[in-house]
């Protein structure tokens, strides 16, 4: 049985939501403080994380942060905000999702378990991936593939989990041009659920870490009017 955290000030929601997953079949655990849930994440494995933005304690873009090292489950944050900035700085952060307040329980629920399955198809599809090599190596830049760790001139740079599989999956098709709606089928394979956009930010994310902001990126090209390719 999968293992949901749900980190919600809001007794009444986070019960009603808990109600609805326990339902669907999930094993679901409630946190109403940040900090708790917090240490609450890193004492218990759980698949998935549905996360309020607005907490005491610690708010969730925190949590979200300190997640992003080794974060290795689905996060769906919940906001009742409804400004693009905050999705921007979720999705940076390695949030898989962002709903606002008011949101059908239902709807919720087919989140929860479209992010799950997209997960395990993801992992399934990345271990079977023959051709990509264990450790790919090119101008400094390194991704081992099983630590799951990528290096620039030997020092580590630490990625979120869909930032490391958008590398991944751009080096591992070299000169291969892909657009937004490719790439993002490919890494979140929810098409309903997303939007496209949210590849842009990520590509930023990478660039950003590996190259430190160039202007003039050696890695991830954008192909004007295209997409991107990763360059070798």
């Amino acid at each position: 049985m999968k293992k949901i955290l749900i980190i919600e000030d809001d007794v009444s929601i986070a019960e009603l939501q808990k109600d609805y997953l326990e339902v669907a079949g999930f094993d679901v655990q409630i946190c109403t403080d940040g900090q708790e849930g917090e240490s609450l994440l890193r004492q218990t494995k759980f698949d998935l994380l549905i996360l309020d933005i607005m907490l005491p304690g610690k708010d969730g873009l925190q949590i979200l942060r300190g997640l992003q090292e080794g974060k290795e489950i689905p996060v769906l944050l919940v906001s009742a905000k409804k400004e693009e900035i905050d999705k921007i700085k979720g999705f940076s952060l390695g949030a898989d999702d962002y709903i606002t307040k008011p949101f059908s329980p239902g709807e919720l629920v087919a989140r929860v378990k479209a992010h799950l399955e997209n997960y395990e198809r993801l992992r399934e599809r990345f271990s079977q991936q023959e051709k990509i090599k264990n450790e790919f190596t090119i101008r400094g830049l390194k991704i081992d593939k099983d630590a799951r760790r990528v290096y620039i001139n030997n020092q580590e740079i630490i990625l979120t989990q869909k930032e490391f599989e958008l590398l991944l999956y751009l080096a591992s098709h070299p000169n291969r041009v892909f657009n937004r709606e490719e790439l993002f089928e490919k890494i979140w394979g929810l098409d309903s659920l997303g939007a496209a956009s949210t590849v842009t930010v990520h590509i930023a994310r990478i660039r950003e870490k590996i190259e430190g902001g160039s202007l003039d990126p050696q890695y991830i090209e954008t192909v004007w009017g295209a997409g991107y390719r990763f360059r070798v």
